[in-house]
């Protein structure tokens, strides 16, 4: 599954009850359009050695956006970053293309297409989806510029979700954010559903807790699930998980390649990842 957000990582091998697959996560399935429900969600669109990508990112502070750490490891150059809800109805999206791809965005480059321009940094302890105990799939980008006119979001205090552990996990529903595909029928050809890269936009969906560890909140994004609207996809990753108003993880992968099923999302209400943030907040 590698579309539109980086799966350099993209199918690894996760030990649990039983061996499943797993691979980084992209976009809302089901859900409505954001509009301006979620003014501090941006979408950031980097490069790195294999490509172009994209990924979703929260403000928290004027300058700091997080977003997870498989969004900003090994990036090449500047970070674009947009707030922009409706970024196109139907291709090509308008985003520039960096003139040496090898070199990544220059400053210049994202300012001159009016977006902002931001630089990548990694949780030090991200392990690349290699260890559940030590997930760590943080990252934050840091703007030049300081935004103005748009009020970041509040990060969850330490330990928050432990207040949610089963049962009252499943009674619970989380509101998810991003800028990923929307899974959906295509208007022609085969009807099975299938994500669909526009419009590109942001969208919001709701999804109740199935499973909470001491680095991953899982939910369920069952689109069938009549208790929640959906789930995340391709081009969500690093999205926000709000509770109760308070950012409380990112999006981290997914199970499948139609988006229908279990996400992933780290958390970072947890010491290991508030201590790290705390260095750029």
């Amino acid at each position: 599954m590698r579309s539109l957000t980086r799966l350099a990582a993209a199918i690894f091998t996760v030990a649990l009850a039983v061996v499943t697959v797993a691979m980084p996560a992209q976009a809302i399935t089901g859900g409505e359009p954001d509009g301006e429900r979620h003014p501090n969600v941006g979408l950031i669109m980097f490069y790195q050695p294999d490509g172009r990508f994209r990924c979703s990112a929260t403000l928290v502070s004027p300058t700091v956006l997080v977003t997870a750490a498989h969004c900003t490891e090994g990036t090449l150059g500047k970070t674009l970053v947009t707030f922009k809800s409706e970024i196109a109805k139907e291709p090509p999206a308008p985003f520039p293309v960096a003139a040496d791809p090898s070199k990544g965005y220059t400053a210049a480059e994202i300012t001159g297409a009016g977006a902002l321009s931001g630089t990548a940094h990694s949780h030090p302890q991200y392990s690349d989806f290699t260890d559940l105990d030590n997930w760590n799939d943080v990252g934050v980008i840091v703007l030049d510029k300081a935004v103005s006119g748009i009020t970041p979001a509040k990060i969850a205090s330490s330990r928050f979700l432990d207040a949610y552990r089963p049962p009252t996990l499943s009674k619970t529903l989380f509101e998810f954010v991003g800028y990923g595909t929307e899974v959906r029928k295509p208007l022609t050809g085969p009807q099975k559903p299938q994500p669909m890269s526009y419009p590109l936009e942001r969208r919001y969906t709701t999804q109740p807790g199935q499973k909470l560890t001491e680095q991953i909140l899982q939910a369920n994004g069952n689109y069938n699930d009549t208790r929640g609207g959906g789930g995340t996809c391709f081009g969500d990753s690093g999205g926000p998980v709000f509770l109760k108003g308070y950012l409380v993880a990112v999006t981290s992968y997914g199970y499948t390649q139609n988006c229908r099923y279990l996400g992933g999302y780290q958390r970072i209400d947890i010491p290991v990842a508030q201590n790290w943030l705390n260095d750029y907040l």
